[in-house]
C-alpha cells in the first residue's frame, strides 16, 4: 500500500482525524510549554491558594497557589515522554523476541512464548506496582518498568505475522539467492509485519499514559514537584467539594489524550487493513 492510498483511507475516518488533530495539538502545546505556560508550574504562591478559574489564572490555582494551566501544560510533556519511551522500549523488545520466535520456531519459539505466557499470567498493574515499590520512584524507572512489562502483545503479533510469511514464495526466493537470516528478517519479513505493530504501538501509548497517571496518583510515579496529570488528580482529591477544578481539568486532559490515541489507533487499523 502506498502512502497516498493510506492517507486517503485514514482521512475517510472522521473520528480518527479528530483524534489525530487532538494529538497534534498536544504535541505542539507540550513542546512549546516553556513559551506557552503563563507561570512557573512549580512556584508556590500562598496568597493565591485555591483561586477559582478567572482572568489572572484561567484554570485556577491549587492548594499551594500554583497555576493549574501551567502545570497541566508541563504535565502533558511528561505524559508524552513516558508514553513514547515506554512504548518504544516495549515495541523493540517485542519485535526482537517475536521475530526470533516466529522465524526460527522450535525450541526458541517454545522458550520465548512460554516466557511470554508467564508474563501474561501476572496482572500488569500489580506487577508494575511491585517493581516500582522496590525501586526509587522516578520518571526513568516508570518508563523502564512500563516498557519491560508491556512487550508481550507485540511479540505475539510479530510471531504470528512471521509464521504466516516465512514460507511465502518471496522469502523462499530470498533464501535460494543466499540471503542471510538477518537480511531476510530485516528486509523482507519486518516491513510486511509492521502494520499490526504500528496499531498496537499507538494504542500502547494511550495505555502507558494511563498507567503513568495511575502510578503518579498513587504516589509511585514521577515525584513532586514535577507536574504530572496523575499527581494533580491526587492533589485535588482532598478539595473536591470546594475546588472542583483541581481534579476536573487533569482528568479531562487524561480522558481526551487516551481517547485521541485510541481513535488514531482504530483509524490506523482500518486504513492498513487490505480488506477495506
Amino acid at each position: 500500500m502506498n502512502l497516498k492510498t493510506f492517507l486517503k483511507r485514514f482521512a475517510r475516518n472522521r473520528l480518527a482525524l479528530a483524534g489525530g488533530s487532538l494529538v497534534l495539538i498536544l504535541f505542539i502545546v507540550s513542546g512549546l510549554a516553556g513559551f506557552i505556560a503563563p507561570y512557573d508550574p512549580d512556584r508556590p504562591d500562598p496568597r493565591n491558594r485555591l483561586r477559582p478559574p478567572g482572568r489572572e489564572h484561567v484554570l485556577g490555582t491549587d492548594s499551594l497557589g500554583r497555576d493549574v494551566l501551567s502545570r497541566l501544560i508541563w504535565g502533558g510533556q511528561v505524559s508524552l515522554k513516558v508514553g513514547f519511551v515506554a512504548v518504544g522500549l516495549a515495541t523493540a523488545i517485542g519485535l526482537l523476541l517475536g521475530s526470533a520466535a516466529g522465524y526460527y520456531g522450535g525450541w526458541a519459539d517454545s522458550l520465548i512464548m512460554r516466557f511470554c505466557d508467564l508474563m501474561l499470567c501476572f496482572p500488569s498493574m500489580f506487577l508494575i506496582l511491585a517493581v516500582i515499590a522496590l525501586l526509587e520512584p522516578s520518571v526513568w524507572n516508570v518508563m523502564a518498568v512500563i516498557g519491560l512489562t508491556g512487550w508481550m502483545g507485540v511479540a505475539r503479533l510479530v510471531r504470528a505475522e512471521f509464521i504466516s510469511l516465512k514460507n511465502r514464495d518471496f522469502i523462499l526466493a530470498a533464501r535460494a539467492l543466499g540471503a542471510s537470516d538477518l537480511r531476510i528478517i530485516i528486509r523482507h519479513l519486518l516491513p510486511n509485519a509492521l502494520a499490526p505493530v504500528l496499531v498496537a504501538a499507538t494504542l500502547g501509548v494511550a495505555g502507558a499514559i494511563l498507567t503513568e497517571s495511575s502510578l503518579s496518583f498513587l504516589g509511585l510515579g514521577v515525584q513532586p514537584p514535577t507536574a504530572t496529570w496523575g499527581a494533580m488528580l491526587a492533589d485535588g482529591k482532598d478539595y473536591l467539594s470546594r475546588a472542583w477544578w483541581l481534579s476536573f481539568y487533569p482528568g479531562l486532559a487524561i480522558l481526551l489524550t487516551v481517547l485521541s490515541y485510541n481513535l488514531v489507533g482504530e483509524g490506523l487499523r482500518d486504513a492498513l487493513d487490505p480488506r477495506n
